[in-house]
């Protein structure tokens, strides 16, 4: 059963490569926002009950898919990346988004975990550089299951922003700016605990880029020092920048809706 297994999930290698921006990779974001959009329009009118429906099966698809990584690993990669667990902010945030539609505590930062999710995730399903980087087939497991679950987690997203009665406040946005903090902290804890050498264990990990930049810009001596501000800064930039959009398209949508009421 582990050979059939491991021959269904493992590396599809030769033949057509995944690449970003590529025909593979566009027709993933076609699909991928096309059901977004899709779902938004049908359900744009529903009872807020069916609206929040669709953000609970994104983010149990998005967990589920994680879940199940774990378990499929060994079948595809021989082994459980550690690299998984969730210390990175794509990661972290799906666990954070799960768990505040169950948990009425943490389901007080439900918006503010949702754009964290969204910012990070969108920013991996528009460059999935780490799935370029094994040189894989398209329909390979690792490129289907990275690229759904970012997927999903930017259908969740998207959907608790445009259909759920939740709204974002610029100012309450420091409420995400105290979680990025902590986030940068938690990773921290991560890259402190799992990196070492012991016996067949060597590993060094780079858990929210705190340790190297990803392009590896700045000098290794200096990068631990300056990334976790770098980060902090670029996150929370990234994250008012998702408030810029949402309040400049519902000022377009208002004015739209004011021409045409004018009109009638």
């Amino acid at each position: 059963m582990y050979e059939f297994l491991n021959a269904l999930l493992a590396d599809r290698k030769g033949g057509v490569i995944f690449s970003c921006f590529g025909i593979w990779h566009l027709l993933y974001l076609l699909i991928i926002f096309g059901v977004i959009l899709s779902v938004i329009f049908l359900l744009k009118n529903k009872r807020i009950e069916v609206r929040q429906r669709a953000s609970d099966v994104a983010i149990g698809c998005a967990f589920g898919l994680y879940i199940a990584d774990f378990f499929l690993m060994p079948f595809a990669y021989g082994e459980i990346d550690l690299e998984k667990l969730p210390f990175h902010m794509c990661t972290l945030m799906c666990v954070m988004c799960f768990l505040s539609r169950h948990n009425a505590t943490i389901g007080r930062f439900k918006l503010q975990f949702a754009l964290l999710g969204l910012v990070s995730n969108l920013i991996y399903i528009f460059y999935p550089a780490g799935v370029e980087w094994y040189q894989i087939h398209p329909l390979s497991y690792r490129a289907l299951q990275t690229l759904l679950f970012h997927g999903s987690m930017s259908a969740y997203g998207l959907f608790v922003l445009t259909l759920e009665d939740v709204r974002p406040e610029w100012k309450k946005c420091y409420k995400e700016l105290i979680i990025i903090i902590a986030m940068t902290l938690w990773a921290g804890v991560g890259n402190t605990l799992y990196s070492g050498t012991a016996g067949d264990y060597s590993r060094r990990f780079n858990w929210f880029f705190l340790k190297q930049d990803p392009l590896y810009l700045l000098p290794q001596a200096l990068a631990p020092y300056v990334m976790p501000f770098v980060m902090i800064a670029v996150i929370f930039a990234a994250d008012l920048l998702i408030y810029a959009v949402y309040f400049g398209v519902k000022k377009l949508l208002l004015k739209k809706g004011g021409r045409l009421q004018d009109c009638s």
